[in-house]
């Protein structure tokens, strides 16, 4: 494998890889990973696809007027779209250089896309710097993108054409329409962040400095100390401890699509708290924040604070949360009961909860008096956005699924199959994973089937779906045989 041939280092380095990984020279197409029925769903999942316009818009004055190919693949190098003249496009789908197929160095060996990917810089491949025969007619030139929120490189922006036809100044270009596609992403995050820190902040400052804010990425919104600004802490998990910069340890509240991490060793004061007038702009209002989806203890924090619910006043608030306008002592006894409800049986359950929230929770109709977050509300908006990787991320399971209120259980269900449908309609590989590690996914045999086509040959999670996809299949071929 051009072992007695003088490359740029990184020509080498790549060869070097190639080798480790078993690549054959007299391979003669790159490998198929997604079939036509999965591709549009991995398109649709992708963080790039809203920015596809404009990068192709950047580089069709080269690639529709010459001989070259723009390609764009996700982190693993799969090739989710190109864009080129049609002779162009024929040369290469005769090697796999078009949607669905796999363009990694172990798969096809020193590539612009692959060795782009694995170097995690742009590089240029000219003609026989490839390790595979069939490409030595090619040149690329690869950039990888990287994700300023996760800061992983989520894909690669690839020009290529017929050795002769690919200047090396390429690779200028495709370096500007990466960097361009990052700044859009980053645009798109900064605001994200700015809608979060309005929402959110009343729970910070709950902490008297006791705490950050903090994406569920782990980068920090917001926070007591002023140097912790601007930085970045593990990956936050519900309930889980994090070292922050300083070395001390936080616990992680889950806040919908942000974490408030709570330092050890401190403690909000004790007692009900004393609500602040409601402002009407600016978020100094008391912010009160529900998480109310999977199995474990509902609880709200309230400016920080947290309260444990029972599974009553749990109801409640969800249903206060669901008509911000109030309810009438009627209504919300029909919603907790059904025709067997009354007002009386109401109205003890919501001076208890006054007792522990005071003036937040009114009557006439009853209603809750300060800004709102929670997590099933979250969800909804996340999926009427369009966001169903953060819907499904955000999803740890139905809502309080204990609960037997017909109100409750109406939303429950809703919600539980629009985030499954939009999950198998228009989620991707990670989606759909997340999706069956929930509770209503973790045996959901249709979703596993789905994953099981999407998740590549060489990915490990393959293995897992397999087992329980086939696990679920014997159980169903022993009840019905």
């Amino acid at each position: 494998m051009h072992d007695r041939v003088t490359a740029r280092p990184p020509i080498s380095a790549s060869w070097r890889r190639s080798r480790a990984a078993g690549v054959d020279a007299s391979v003669q197409a790159a490998p198929l990973v997604f079939d036509r029925d999965v591709i549009a769903d991995a398109r649709g999942a992708h963080p790039l696809e809203p920015h596809l316009p404009m990068l192709e818009a950047l580089l069709r004055g080269v690639v529709d007027e010459t001989e070259h190919l723009m390609v764009i693949s996700d982190a693993d190098g799969h090739v989710l779209w190109t864009q080129g003249p049609p002779a162009v496009r024929r040369a290469a789908d005769a090697v796999g250089l078009t949607e669905g197929f796999r363009w990694s160095e172990d798969a096809v060996g020193t590539n612009g896309i692959g060795t782009a990917l694995a170097a995690g810089r742009p590089e240029y491949v000219y003609a026989a710097e490839h390790v595979a025969h069939v490409l030595h007619r090619w040149s690329c030139a690869g950039a990888p993108i990287v994700d300023p929120d996760s800061a992983r490189v989520i894909g690669c922006i690839d020009v290529s054409a017929t050795a002769r036809a690919l200047h090396p100044a390429a690779v200028a270009l495709v370096t500007a329409a990466a960097r361009l596609a990052e700044s859009r992403l980053e645009n798109a995050m900064l605001a994200r962040d700015e809608r979060l820190r309005e929402r959110l902040l009343p729970h910070l400052r709950g902490l008297e400095g006791a705490g950050l804010l903090v994406t569920a990425t782990g980068r920090v919104l917001a926070a007591g100390a002023a140097e912790w600004r601007g930085l970045r802490v593990a990956a936050p998990e519900p309930g889980g401890t994090v070292t922050l910069p300083d070395g001390r340890t936080a616990v992680a509240e889950p806040l919908g699509e942000a974490f408030l991490l709570r330092l050890r060793g401190r403690r909000a004061g004790a007692g009900v708290p004393r609500p602040r007038a409601v402002a009407k702009s600016g978020g100094d209002g008391p912010l009160l924040t529900l998480s109310f989806l999977g199995d474990g203890q509902p609880h709200a924090l309230l400016d920080g604070r947290r309260f444990d619910l029972t599974l009553r006043h749990a109801e409640i608030l969800a249903l206060l949360a669901l008509h911000p306008r109030g309810l009438s002592g009627d209504r919300l006894s029909f919603h907790l009961y059904g025709d067997v409800g009354s007002p009386a049986t109401v109205r003890p359950e919501i001076h208890r909860l006054r007792r522990r929230f005071g003036g937040l929770v009114r009557a006439r109709p009853y209603r809750l008096d300060c800004a709102v977050e929670a997590d099933f509300r979250t969800v909804r908006r996340l999926l009427d956005e369009g966001d169903v990787a953060g819907a499904v991320r955000l999803y740890g399971g139905e809502l309080l699924p204990r609960s037997d209120a017909p109100a409750i259980r109406a939303e429950r269900d809703e919600l539980a199959v629009r985030v499954r449908r939009q999950a198998l309609e228009r989620g991707g590989a990670d989606t759909l994973w997340a999706y069956v590690q929930t509770e209503p996914g973790h045996a959901d045999l249709e979703v596993l089937e789905r994953l099981r086509t999407v998740l590549p040959a060489g990915d490990p999670r393959r293995a897992a779906v397999a087992s329980r996809s086939d696990r679920l299949l014997g159980a169903e071929t022993r009840q019905h045989p």
